[in-house]
């Protein structure tokens, strides 16, 4: 159906020319101004590459606790500490510093950023304690951490969820009546798993 091919415009035009419609009021007034024609990308999207990215993959790799993985926790407004240094390195290596000696400048600029952070943290947690409130989040969690409570909660809820109780049930008994069909007996009856 090579008639249907094209914008709104080419498609009216054929079946105006070909007699199968009236021509439409707006026709002249769209053929005097066109709309827009958008370029395609022939299915190969570029990946959006800034100069800072390869400095920002090196941070990530020295200090992992630094990843974020919640997307929705990105802003535009507060860049992440990965940002802020690769933006770093980039501005000492314009000021005519090799990049080794950036990225150790921008390494220690961050790390005693960091340890600012957490004697204010310290702090915060006595004054707390004096006055008897609850301490307030800190400021850089463990990865390790966060990664150990990930892990056991998702080993813990994988027996308590309802579905999967179901299933496993569900292929006891399964698993039973194949023994039966087998042996002739009875197998074992008891559900190791209650509903």
């Amino acid at each position: 159906m090579s008639w249907m091919k094209g914008d709104l415009l080419s498609k009216t035009r054929r079946l105006v020319g070909g007699l199968a419609t009236r021509e439409p009021v707006w026709l002249k007034a769209m053929e005097a101004s066109p709309p827009p024609v958008f370029p395609r990308s022939n299915g190969k999207i570029q990946r959006i590459v800034l100069p800072e990215d390869p400095y920002v993959r090196k941070f990530a790799n020295k200090h992992p606790g630094t990843k974020i993985d919640d997307p929705a926790k990105i802003s535009a407004f507060v860049p992440d500490q990965a940002r802020v240094y690769g933006c770093r390195v980039l501005e000492l290596k314009e000021h005519g510093i090799s990049e080794d000696d950036a990225m150790s400048v921008a390494n220690m600029e961050y790390l005693s950023e960091r340890k600012e952070m957490k004697k204010a943290y310290k702090r915060l947690k006595e004054l707390a304690k004096m006055q008897d409130k609850d301490p307030p989040p800190k400021p850089y969690p463990s990865a390790r951490k966060g990664l150990i409570t990930q892990s056991k909660k998702s080993a813990k809820d994988r027996f308590q969820t309802p579905s999967v109780r179901r299933l496993v049930n569900q292929l006891k008994t399964e698993k039973d009546v194949l023994l039966q069909d087998r042996t002739g007996g009875s197998a074992n009856q008891d559900n190791w798993i209650d509903e």
